[in-house]
C-alpha cells in the first residue's frame, strides 16, 4: 500500500531542478569564474555541481585534502593540470578526475587557452567555501594561499603541508 493510500494525504515529491544556460549563481575568484549549477538545496545536500572557467595561466589553491567530501572534475575544454602529491596529470576534454577524501590535490590551467570543467562535491559542503572566498575578495582582502587555507579549515579541509 502506498503512503498516500495509508494516510489519505497526497505525497509531495521534490521538484525537478532545471538550470539553463546563463542561469545559476556566479562566483568570481580572481581569474576563475564559477557558475553554481546545484548548491545542494535540491539534492538534500548530498551533491553540488559547478562549472568553472579558468583563464590562461590560472593557479589553483594550495595543495589540500578534504576530510568529509569527494570531489570530481570533468574537463569540457582546454587542459587542467591536476597535482596529487608530487605527480602531475594533464587532463583534456572528456577526462574525469575523482578525488576521494584524504587525497592531496590541487589544479591549475598552465596553458595559453581558457579551460572549462564541471565539478561535483559530495556532499555539498564545499560550495560555501567558494562563497566565502568571493566575500573576502569583495571586502578587499587578497586571495593569498593563507586566505585559502584559513577558509578551507572551516569546511573540513586542510592544507597538505607535508608535501612542501
Amino acid at each position: 500500500m502506498t503512503e498516500e493510500a495509508k494516510t489519505g494525504e497526497p505525497q509531495t515529491h521534490p521538484a525537478l531542478s532545471v538550470v539553463g544556460p546563463g542561469d545559476g549563481e556566479t562566483i568570481v575568484l580572481g581569474t576563475t569564474h564559477m557558475r553554481v549549477l546545484e548548491d545542494g538545496s535540491h539534492t538534500g545536500h548530498r551533491l553540488a555541481i559547478t562549472e568553472s572557467v579558468l583563464a590562461p595561466h590560472t593557479q589553483g589553491p594550495p595543495q589540500h585534502r578534504h576530510t568529509r567530501h569527494d570531489e570530481g572534475f570533468y574537463i569540457l575544454s582546454g587542459t587542467i593540470r591536476f597535482t596529487a602529491g608530487d605527480k602531475d596529470h594533464d587532463a583534456g576534454p572528456g577526462t574525469l578526475v575523482i578525488v576521494p577524501p584524504g587525497t592531496p590535490h590541487t589544479f591549475a590551467n598552465p596553458t595559453d587557452q581558457p579551460a572549462v570543467m564541471l565539478s561535483t562535491f559530495t556532499p555539498d559542503l564545499y560550495i560555501q567555501y567558494f562563497r566565502d572566498l568571493q566575500e573576502a575578495l569583495a571586502d578587499g582582502r587578497p586571495l593569498t594561499p593563507q586566505t585559502n587555507i584559513d577558509t578551507m579549515s572551516r569546511y573540513a579541509t586542510e592544507p597538505a603541508t607535508d608535501l612542501d
